[in-house]
C-alpha cells in the first residue's frame, strides 16, 4: 500500500523480488529503502537502463548487429544468484560494456549516456524518468524535425 501524501509504502518484508540480472545494488545489498515509493522508482530506472543496452545491442549500425545477450551475460552464469549478481552489482561495481560502435551513431551514443546515468551506484545520482522522457523527447525532435508548411 502506498501514501501519496507522505510517500509511504507498506509491501511486506522481502526486498528482492524480481529477475535476480535486473536488480539495482541497493536491492542486492538489501539497502534499499522499503518504506520508501521513491527508493523503487530509482531502481525500477536501474532496470530500464539495462532495457536501453539490450535494445541497443541489437540496432544496425553500419551494416553490424550483434546477438541477443542479457545483461552482464559475461559476467555471471545463465541463472544468475543473488550472490553472484551482488559481487558483479555491488562489490566489482560492474556494469554493462557499452560496444564502441554504438558511439558512431548519433542516437545511440545519446543512448549510451542515458544508459551510463541510469547505473550510478547511488539511487539519488541516477536519472529520473521525468529527465530520461524529456532526453528521450528531445533526441527524438533533432531526428524528426516536422517540416513546416509556407505561411501565405
Amino acid at each position: 500500500m502506498h501514501s501519496q501524501s507522505n510517500d509511504y509504502l507498506d509491501i511486506g518484508n522481502n526486498p528482492r523480488v524480481g529477475t535476480k540480472r535486473y536488480m539495482a545494488p541497493e536491492v542486492l545489498d538489501e539497502q534499499i529503502r522499503m518504506d520508501c515509493f521513491e527508493s523503487f522508482k530509482r531502481t525500477d530506472i536501474w532496470a530500464y537502463g539495462l532495457v536501453l543496452w539490450e535494445i541497443a545491442r541489437r540496432t544496425i549500425v553500419n551494416g553490424i548487429i550483434e546477438d541477443y545477450k542479457p545483461p552482464f551475460f559475461d559476467l555471471v552464469p545463465v541463472d544468475p544468484s543473488f550472490e553472484d549478481m551482488k559481487k558483479v552489482v555491488c562489490i566489482d561495481q560492474q556494469t554493462p560494456t557499452i560496444p564502441n560502435r554504438m558511439f558512431s551513431d548519433p542516437a545511440l551514443s545519446s543512448l549510451a549516456k542515458i544508459m551510463k546515468e541510469c547505473w550510478f551506484q547511488s539511487p539519488p545520482a541516477r536519472l529520473t524518468a521525468l529527465r530520461i522522457k524529456k532526453t528521450l523527447k528531445k533526441l527524438s525532435n533533432s531526428f524528426h524535425k516536422p517540416k513546416h508548411s509556407p505561411n501565405f
